[in-house]
């Protein structure tokens, strides 16, 4: 970043590194003068700073480039009608899996979950596992799952989004894989790794974009990938995420602000693409750039990308808050890990997320 901020010519641009809680430490200066003029974060701005006019209005900055911009991320970074942040690289998640070990037990790479829980079972034995969701048994996809049940966290006009059976179904699902002896549990490292993987560990595992080159090392062609499998009524899926370049209001000069970023992130298409593959194992932001990335052109990676497109959905809606996704990731624990009922827990969420989107819809 600090090569590119040297090359911008129309200012001397700063870069500040924030080590340690870097969210929590950036919101914190917003609230003072001393705070950055651009500052870049996960999904975009939160709704509390939109709401708080704490994040410059960015739709002109990026109007030029608008439709050329993976549609699922910007319209995370969207607010009625305004853009607050450009999105700057993608980052997905993803099924990669042991073709030889698919082939061996006559597994076909499953599209449903039912397919799923089948084949984690069959490629179990005495020494690997067929499936890895994480060592927490796969509480994180909570959203792939209601997703795979045609539900999600909010509907398009922001109510609550999943108090239907389906959404009670899928969820029974991860319970039903939690208890079924097929998922590993207690890898040496999380999902965020593909050692269980490249390790034999397991024979599919769910994990990052970011862990293909890895893969690729350590097996060769003997790996491909795949979206979360749906459940009848619902669609595949690859969660995907970008951190997005924002601007300060409390900047001293908000619109030499915006004039960087929309140099950096909209029309210096030749950086966007280093910074995506040059730095990391990334995917474009925008449309355009995914087939001029060389590390993108062939093999899963290609395919992983290619997801993107197809199953892209963004890992949280907008007005999705940290007190809805605590009462979410508590609800995901009884389910998964007590045995709770679904449908009673799903109904024990359901007035705390309204409750958050009363507070900042009013």
């Amino acid at each position: 970043m600090e090569k590119f901020a040297a090359a911008y010519p129309d200012a001397k641009v700063t870069v500040s590194w924030k080590p340690g809680d870097y969210d929590q430490s950036t919101a914190a200066s917003l609230l003072t003068d001393a705070g950055p003029d651009v500052f870049e974060y996960g999904n975009g701005p939160t709704i509390d700073m939109i709401k708080a006019g704490q994040v410059a209005d960015l739709t002109e900055v990026v109007a030029s480039a608008k439709d050329d911009f993976n549609k699922a991320i910007l319209d995370r970074m969207t607010y009625q009608g305004k853009v607050y942040a450009v999105p700057q690289v993608i980052d997905m998640q993803l099924l990669v899996y042991r073709k030889s070990m698919l082939e061996k037990a006559g597994v076909k790479p499953p599209t449903t979950i039912d397919e799923l829980v089948a084949a984690a079972k069959k490629l179990t034995d005495s020494k690997v596992k067929g499936l890895f969701l994480g060592n927490d048994g796969g509480l994180g996809l909570g959203g792939p799952m209601l997703w795979a049940a045609g539900a999600d966290y909010l509907t398009p006009d922001n109510t609550f989004g999943f108090g239907t059976p389906a959404a009670a179904a899928a969820l029974g699902k991860l319970r039903e894989l939690f208890t079924s002896n097929a998922l590993l549990l207690g890898a040496p490292k999380d999902w965020f790794d593909a050692s269980a993987l490249t390790q034999g560990l397991c024979a599919i595992q769910w994990t990052g974009l970011w862990t293909l080159p890895d893969i690729q090392k350590a097996l060769g062609d003997d790996f491909g990938v795949l979206p979360w499998p749906a459940m009848s009524g619902g669609k595949q899926s690859v969660p995907v995420g970008a951190y997005g370049s924002c601007v300060s209001t409390k900047s001293k000069n908000v619109d030499a602000a915006k004039k960087f970023v929309q140099w950096l992130w909209v029309d210096q298409t030749d950086k966007q693409l280093e910074w995506a593959t040059a730095y990391g194992f990334h995917i474009p932001a925008r449309q355009s750039l995914v087939s001029k990335a060389d590390k993108l052109k062939t093999g899963p990676a290609a395919d992983a990308a290619k997801l993107v497109q197809d199953f892209g959905h963004a890992q949280t809606p907008l007005l999705w808050t940290p007190k809805c996704a605590t009462a979410f990731g508590d609800m995901m624990s009884r389910i998964v890990k007590d045995g709770a009922d679904p449908a009673a827990q799903i109904a024990v969420v359901k007035p705390v997320v309204e409750a958050e989107l009363k507070r900042v819809t009013s």
